[in-house]
């Protein structure tokens, strides 16, 4: 990652309310980016970006789907580079609201894209959707960017279909495929895996619901589905692979403008019980209960990524294991519970990972 090319570079950030939002936002304001983010109001009270309180992002509150109001803010950023992180992205959720899940997930998205090829300065938008988009099958070896597209529940489905709209919009209307009179920025699209870290309190989420439980007066965390495995990985590590990619169109490379997975080891792909066990221990509080008859709504049991073209094409590799994972989470957990900002466990957590990248 090229820290030089973030300073003063005007960057429009979707979903800076959400998680990985307001960590993106937290390092992009360290790296010196002039920064625009515009998102719903949070959901969650408390919130990552309300506790930051990043006063040099200038933050709009609203709907993608309102047209008006995002040629307004797109209008005034100027951006240079899009990171589109905004979403509905709770596969729980989606049964409850399919019809917002998808207006959401995809013609958010399309409203996005439709939108920036009126931004002159734009190089580069990193639409980022999910491990989930893919179709699973529950095979044993992961998933790579050539594999189809699908979901059964109407998050995975939707998130499926934000991919095929993204490369259709890129492949229409944007450089490298476009044809005459395409807008010069290059359009990627991102899938990363679960991930964790400090600040989340999205409901129906591992982490959120383990410390909302251990933490809490009845010291006890109920899992659904132990047994499920995922690709978890802290969310510095797809961050960073987001960034590489947008320094990677911005400078014209026509092969990044394509599909992109991020996602730990093999060797640190882990179960749900064992992901929890991990955090309980490292939060020194809390029990398990495990209440499989909970499950009411189905949830893929196996899915893994293959990140072999980010590590080969990218130079991107994860530099933290899972237990530093686990570490960084339940000291983030651990010391805001104690009384330390939230900005300050953040930048703190951001300088150990810049340090990790130098060695």
């Amino acid at each position: 990652m090229n820290r030089e090319f973030w300073k003063g570079r005007r960057v429009f950030l979707t979903g800076h309310t959400g998680f990985k939002g307001a960590w993106a936002a937290a390092w992009l304001t360290r790296l010196g980016a002039e920064v625009t983010a515009f998102a719903h109001a949070p959901e969650t009270e408390p919130n990552l970006w309300t506790l930051l309180g990043l006063s040099s992002v200038r933050s709009v509150h609203g709907d993608l789907n309102d047209r008006a109001a995002l040629d307004a803010a797109l209008g005034e950023a100027r951006p240079q580079v899009i990171l589109h992180l905004a979403a509905q992205a709770l596969v729980r959720r989606s049964y409850r609201d399919p019809v917002e899940t998808f207006a959401s997930n995809v013609m958010g998205t399309v409203q996005l894209l439709d939108a920036a090829r009126a931004c002159p300065d734009l190089k580069a938008i990193v639409v980022a959707t999910s491990d989930k988009a893919y179709e699973n099958v529950e095979q044993i070896w992961g998933y790579r960017e050539s594999d189809p597209m699908g979901g059964r529940d109407p998050y995975s489905a939707s998130k499926g279909a934000c991919e095929i709209a993204a490369q259709s919009m890129a492949k229409s209307f944007y450089a490298p495929h476009g044809g005459p009179g395409a807008h010069p920025a290059r359009v990627a699209t991102v899938r990363a895996g679960n991930v964790i870290g400090g600040g989340d309190w999205s409901e129906d989420r591992l982490v959120p619901d383990i410390v909302r439980g251990c933490l809490g007066p009845e010291a006890a965390v109920t899992l659904r589905a132990p047994n499920s495995v995922r690709p978890w990985q802290h969310v510095l590590e797809p961050l960073r692979g987001y960034l590489m990619v947008a320094e990677r169109l911005a400078a014209g490379d026509d092969a990044a403008a394509s599909g992109w997975n991020f996602g730990p080891e093999r060797t640190d792909e882990r179960a749900v019980i064992e992901v929890a066990e991990a955090v309980v221990t490292a939060l020194g509080k809390g029990r398990i209960v495990t209440d499989e008859a909970g499950a009411t709504v189905h949830e893929a049991k196996l899915l893994r990524l293959d990140c072999t073209r980010a590590r080969l094409d990218l130079g991107w590799v994860p530099a933290l294991r899972f237990d530093e994972c686990i570490r960084l989470t339940a000291d983030w957990y651990g010391g805001w519970a104690a009384g330390q900002p939230a900005a300050a466990l953040c930048d703190r957590q951001l300088a150990f990972y810049e340090g990790l990248l130098t060695e």
